[in-house]
C-alpha cells in the first residue's frame, strides 16, 4: 500500500504520494491548508484561472487566489452552475470560453476548487485545452477529497450514461484542506462518507472494522477520524492507481457499487440523488450479489448494509423497473461485448469483477428498490 509521510514544504500535512514515473505527484492532507507553502514549486505562469461553483467560489476562491498569486502574474476565475446536472458540455464551455477570451496559452495552469463535479470538469478542461495544461487539484468535499480528486479520471455526463465522455489526465498536486469540510452541508458529507466506506470491502477489512467503530465521530465531523479516513482512503487509492493507471484490470475495484450507482443517477436524472447516496445504495446491492454468488456469506453483506444505514445513506434504490435498470448498466464502462461486469466482494477486504446471471441480477434490483 502507498504509505504517508510528513510534508517538507507543508510540515503540518500529512503526504500520501501518487507513483506514476514522471507524472507522480503528492496529496496533501491537513487544515489550514489553502497557503502559499502549499503550492511551493508548481509551475509559475502568467495566467491561472480557478475554476470553482457558485456554491464554493463565494466561500474559498478569495483564499485560493491570495495563495496562489505569488505563482500567477494574474488570476483569474470562473465560476460554474452547481449541481451534478450541470457536468455537461454548456458548462464545460464557460471554462473553454473563459480561456479563450483570455488569450490563455500552454502554460496557464488551472485550478480546480469544488467537488467532484467540478474537478472532473477542469480536470477535462485541462486536457482538452491546446491539448494539455498543468491542473491542481484543491477539493472542497470529502467525496473529492478520498476519491474523485485522486487519480487522474476526468470526465462529463451523456443522459444515456455517466462519466461516458471524458480522459486520464494527472494533476500536478492535490491539496485537501480539512477546514473546508466545515462549511460543507451534511447531506454531502454523508454523500462522501460512503466512497469512504468503499474501501473497507474492496481492500482493507481493518479499515472497515475501524469504520464501523468510528462511524459516529465522522459524522460529528471530528478531526482526527477525518484526517485518519481521509488518508487511509488515499493510500489505497494511490496504491491502486500506481499500478493500474488506466484501468485495464485491477482500477475497476474503485467502482464497487458504481454499476448500480450510475444506474440509479442516470435513470432519476443526474442530480435527483448525489453520487455518493447513489453509490451507498449501490454497494448494498454489489454485496448482496456477492453474497448470491457465493463470494461472501449473507453476514458480511448485512453488515455492509448496516454500516451504510447508519451513515444515513439509502439502501433502497428507486424502482425504475429491472429493464430499466439493466438497459442502463449495459452503457456502463466496465461492460463488455454487451455484457454487465461487476465489482464484487470475497472475500471482505478483496474484489474482483466479474459477469452475474440476469436472473440474479434481476433478484438483485427487486430485493433492494422500492
Amino acid at each position: 500500500m502507498a504509505s504517508t509521510s510528513p510534508s517538507p514544504i507543508c510540515p503540518d500535512a500529512r503526504v500520501v504520494s501518487i507513483d506514476l514515473g514522471d507524472r507522480s505527484y503528492d496529496i496533501l492532507i491537513g487544515k489550514g491548508l489553502m497557503r502559499a507553502d502549499s503550492f511551493a514549486g508548481l509551475p509559475r505562469s502568467s495566467q491561472a484561472l480557478i475554476v470553482t461553483n457558485t456554491t464554493v467560489g463565494p466561500l474559498y476562491t478569495a483564499r485560493l487566489r491570495e495563495a496562489i498569486a505569488p505563482l500567477h502574474k494574474q488570476v483569474l476565475d470562473v465560476e460554474l452552475p452547481d449541481g451534478e446536472q450541470f457536468k455537461d458540455w454548456p458548462a464545460l464551455n464557460q471554462v473553454f470560453t473563459r480561456l479563450l477570451e483570455e488569450a490563455a496559452d500552454r502554460k496557464t495552469v488551472l485550478y480546480a476548487l469544488g467537488g467532484g463535479v467540478v474537478g472532473d470538469m477542469t480536470g477535462f478542461a485541462a486536457a482538452c485545452y491546446m491539448r494539455g495544461v498543468p491542473f491542481v487539484q484543491v477539493p472542497t468535499t470529502l467525496l473529492a477529497q478520498v476519491d474523485s480528486s485522486v487519480g487522474g479520471k476526468t470526465a462529463i455526463n451523456h443522459p444515456a450514461g455517466k462519466n461516458m465522455i471524458g480522459a486520464f489526465y494527472q494533476p500536478l498536486r492535490v491539496v485537501c484542506d480539512l477546514d473546508t469540510l466545515s462549511t460543507l452541508p451534511q447531506r454531502e458529507l454523508l454523500a462522501g462518507i460512503a466512497e469512504v466506506i468503499k474501501y473497507g470491502p474492496i481492500a482493507d477489512a481493518e479499515f472497515l472494522s475501524w469504520l464501523e467503530v468510528n462511524l459516529d465521530k465522522l459524522l460529528a465531523r471530528d478531526h482526527a477520524a477525518l484526517m485518519h479516513a481521509i488518508q487511509r482512503s488515499c493510500e489505497i487509492k494511490a496504491w491502486v492507481v500506481g499500478q493500474d493507471e488506466k484501468e485495464s484490470g485491477l482500477r475497476a475495484i474503485l467502482n464497487y457499487g458504481h454499476t448500480f450507482g450510475h444506474a440509479i443517477e442516470a435513470g432519476l436524472g443526474y442530480g435527483a440523488w448525489l453520487h455518493g447516496e447513489a453509490v451507498g445504495c449501490g454497494m448494498v446491492m454489489a454485496a448482496d450479489l456477492s453474497a448470491r454468488l457465493g463470494l461472501i456469506d449473507e453476514a458480511t453483506s448485512l453488515r455492509i448494509r448496516s454500516l451504510i444505514e447508519r451513515a444515513g445513506l439509502p439502501v433502497k434504490g428507486p424502482n425504475l423497473g429491472a429493464e430499466r435498470y439493466l438497459e442502463l448498466m449495459q452503457v456502463d464502462k466496465k461492460a463488455e461485448g454487451g455484457e454487465i461486469r461487476f465489482v464484487v466482494i470475497g472475500p471482505l477486504g478483496s474484489a474482483g469483477m466479474r459477469g452475474a446471471p440476469e436472473g440474479v441480477v434481476r433478484d438483485v434490483i427487486a430485493a433492494h428498490t422500492a
